[in-house]
């Protein structure tokens, strides 16, 4: 009789750049105020990268070591890459390789990049625990890096956009288990396109006959545009129903939750669904107060931080879950 194969996070690690930039920073170049931005998001200070220090794919690097430290996993042990990010470091080659090079991993192991931006770290674990389960690798890194901070209009006119998004990464270094019950349980992805448009950076578009000129002609196109409204009306909704569904499917209650880690999008989306949810405050991790929205990396920053903190110890159950552009959206049970 075949083993049941099954994946767990063997080793975590986060990396942020060491520049903070606080609300006070913001406040006369973007006509705001500490009070307007912490009111809105709960953020209180991001961290932003510095051009010639810090790139998606070192960031990613940086997290990563941390993840194979911890696991007693040298470079070349690691079978598999998958990278997420909206923000690579090239249109192309995908970051993944670029990482694998940093890394010194020389055995061409496959880097496989994912776009699934604030949900993307979940699709990529979700995908690299496939891989485990069906046994063609044994140790695949995941991870999520972001630089957001050079891609944002930092006028009035992007405040609302702007004052949110920050630079960092997470990884976690996934290996084969057989210990039943040991490790991710499931995983649950989901898609709504006909919101793509609802959260969105749209230029440089392939689909431009000269592509180039469009952006010189008419460069506010290259910053992200965000229906806030809509994307909070959504998020609310979505974020409860994956995360009961991952409970539901495991034979699961909340109060059975030792830790959610959401993605940080908001620290209200946060508040309401642990609201939703019945979760007391200790079994709920935040850090957009001190890093912003990392998209990709900010769930595996978090869970990172949980661990390192002593808030997660092996055998707790973590749910992670995230919500964003696509729209798409994703949970995570597993037993760490």
């Amino acid at each position: 009789m075949a083993t049941l194969r099954q994946s767990y996070i063997a080793g975590v690690g986060h990396y942020v750049p060491t520049r903070v930039v606080t609300n006070a920073e913001l406040e006369p170049v973007m006509n705001t105020s500490d009070a307007w931005i912490q009111e809105r998001t709960g953020i209180k200070e991001r961290r932003w990268f510095e051009e010639g220090t810090d790139t998606t794919a070192n960031m990613g690097a940086n997290a990563a070591r941390k993840a194979m430290e911890m696991a007693g996993v040298a470079p070349n042990d690691v079978q598999m890459i998958v990278f997420a990010t909206l923000s690579p470091d090239y249109f192309f080659p995908g970051s993944g390789v670029l990482m694998q090079r940093e890394l010194g991993i020389t055995n061409n192991c496959p880097a496989l990049d994912v776009r699934n931006q604030c949900s993307g770290f979940i699709y990529a674990l979700s995908v690299a625990d496939q891989f485990i389960r069906t046994g063609m690798y044994d140790t695949v890194l995941v991870v999520g890096s972001e630089i957001h901070s050079s891609g944002l209009d930092k006028s009035p006119e992007g405040r609302t956009v702007s004052v949110i998004f920050g630079d960092g990464a997470g990884s976690v270094l996934l290996r084969n288990s057989t210990q039943e019950g040991q490790g991710i349980l499931s995983t649950h992805l989901y898609s709504q396109g006909e919101h793509a448009e609802e959260l969105i950076v749209k230029e440089p578009g392939s689909n431009r006959a000269d592509r180039l000129q469009y952006v010189l002609d008419n460069p506010q196109d290259l910053y992200p545009y965000m229906n806030g409204q809509t994307v909070f009306k959504n998020a609310v909704v979505r974020f409860p129903q994956v995360i009961k569904e991952a409970l539901d499917q495991n034979g699961m209650e909340a109060s059975d939750i030792d830790m959610l880690i959401p993605h940080q999008a908001n620290l209200r989306i946060t508040q309401f669904v642990q609201q939703k949810m019945g979760l007391s405050d200790d079994k709920v991790y935040s850090n957009i107060q001190r890093y912003g929205n990392t998209t990709a990396a900010s769930v595996p920053i978090a869970l990172s931080e949980a661990v390192q903190e002593g808030k997660i110890k092996r055998g707790d159950l973590v749910c992670m879950a995230a919500f964003g552009s696509g729209f798409t959206w994703a949970s995570a049970l597993l037993k760490f």
